[in-house]
């Protein structure tokens, strides 16, 4: 079992902000450690493909729309073509002779008719769903509309509760952090005091190490 149950590696409400001068230099040391280890941070993992090699695959329909939008980007996307269902025209009479006599004209009156049974089918759904919208288009708008509020409101709940827990969160984060914070400055202290008398210690060790060889050197004269 641990004995360290929590970490202060970042403690953004206890540590000063570090001035440009210091993070400039600590980037430094980061690039030179990594210059120094040879890695190239201008190469890309060999898992990502390079922009010039990636070539897109698309259908035949996007590859036409890319085509019309190059050739003229104001054009709009055409659908349907509706024209052939409206303003139909009969096929000139065959009277007095009869239509087996004329095979072509009979074939255009039989496109003719199939094209007006299309619009006529067409123009019957068009019509039903209209009136479908008319009796019921407005309870189903007001249904509708109530889901979306009933849903609106759940998510405002859960981004309230989550708010809600990141301020807890932050406020613990902060206690914790404020409450080590004499205990942080003091073993801060006590670590620059230790260092000031290593670095005493050393610089009184190197002089009495002088000494010693100077009187060494005066002995043996």
């Amino acid at each position: 079992m641990p004995l360290i149950h929590e970490s202060y590696d970042s403690l953004p409400y206890v540590d000063a902000p570090l001035d440009e001068g210091s993070l400039a230099a600590a980037r430094a040391v980061i690039d030179a450690d990594v210059r120094s280890a040879g890695v190239d941070t201008s190469d890309l993992h060999p898992a990502l493909i390079p922009a010039a090699q990636y070539q897109p695959q698309f259908s035949n329909f996007i590859e036409r729309e890319h085509a019309r939008l190059d050739g003229d980007a104001t054009s709009k996307m055409s659908g349907i073509d509706t024209k052939r269902y409206e303003n139909l025209e009969a096929p000139e009479n065959t009277s007095p002779t009869s239509d087996e006599d004329r095979p072509e004209l009979l074939e255009q009156w039989n496109k003719a008719l199939k094209q007006a049974y299309t619009s006529s089918e067409y123009v019957e759904g068009r019509l039903t769903q209209l009136g479908l919208l008319e009796k019921f288009g407005k309870n189903a708008w007001l249904v509708g509309n109530s889901q979306l509020e009933d849903i609106l409101k759940g998510i405002e709940a859960e981004l309230a509760d989550v708010r809600k827990q990141q301020e807890e969160v932050e406020s613990m984060r902060r206690s914790h952090q404020e409450s080590v914070h004499g205990e942080i400055q003091t073993l801060e202290g006590t670590w620059k005091k230790g260092v000031g008398r290593v670095l005493e210690t050393e610089v009184a060790a190197e002089g009495l190490k002088q000494q010693i060889l100077e009187r060494r050197r005066a002995g043996a004269v």
